[in-house]
């Protein structure tokens, strides 16, 4: 019933919906190098050697750290949740669509099951022990969970505002959130040595499958079910 007076602005950017090829691109990527790390191959090699060119930066010590750090989180959750929150109250109190606040909870949902089992049936253990060892009691560092919520939350962001015809600079605005997001996460991450660069790597593969799986779900269930129900 808003949405009657309510002006909408074009697409300016796609919603985001990742193709099935990068899909399918995404988790060959992200399974080989899961499988060189897991058998000791030359992907572990190159963690090693670049955790060390990093860690003799003292980044961490240094006067750049808070910057550094403020970036890792374009991928931290609450950041991210905080901004959500703003645009689905926005669409709720001027549009009364319940969609974008059914949508942030399948993606949390999605993305909290899908990153956080792969985290814990390898448990690979951060750049802070001295090697990299994984099925350990302390092993969370597999894969960048920061750089799988910039993927996943950020694209969310950007579908809806696209979906729900926001300002071209909103439009824009989550656009790039959706892209330098996960990848500023990552190289933050890393450079602060909190992170192997297969963590990045595979956190951002996995967050292209999970937005992926995400907006298949939408489509067979969540979408119907409200158009259904609005009926």
């Amino acid at each position: 019933m808003r949405e009657a007076g309510v002006s909408r602005t074009p697409a300016v950017v796609s919603v985001g919906r990742p193709p099935w090829w990068l899909v399918v691109a995404a988790l060959l990527v992200g399974s080989l190098l899961t499988a060189d790390l897991l058998a000791d191959g030359l992907t572990l090699q190159l963690d090693l050697q670049v955790s060390e060119v990093v860690g003799d930066w003292g980044l961490r010590d240094s006067g750049s750290y808070a910057l550094i750090w403020s970036v890792t989180q374009l991928g931290g959750r609450v950041t991210i949740l905080v901004v959500l929150a703003g645009l689905v109250g926005y669409l709720l109190w001027r549009r009364g669509a319940w969609l974008p606040l059914l949508r942030v909870l399948l993606a949390v949902a999605v993305l909290t099951a899908g990153v956080y089992a792969i985290k814990h049936g390898t448990g690979r253990t951060a750049p802070a022990f001295p090697g990299s060892y994984f099925f350990h009691d302390d092993g969370a560092s597999f894969p960048s969970g920061h750089v799988a919520n910039a993927v996943v939350m950020w694209g969310v962001a950007r579908w809806q505002a696209v979906h729900y015809g926001l300002p071209a600079a909103v439009q824009r605005a989550f656009w790039w959130l959706s892209v330098v997001g996960p990848i500023g996460t990552g190289v933050a991450m890393v450079s602060l040595n909190y992170h192997w660069v297969t963590d990045a790597v595979v956190g951002a593969a996995a967050g292209i499958v999970l937005l992926g799986v995400v907006h298949a779900l939408d489509a067979v269930v969540l979408s119907r079910w409200v158009r259904v129900d609005a009926h």
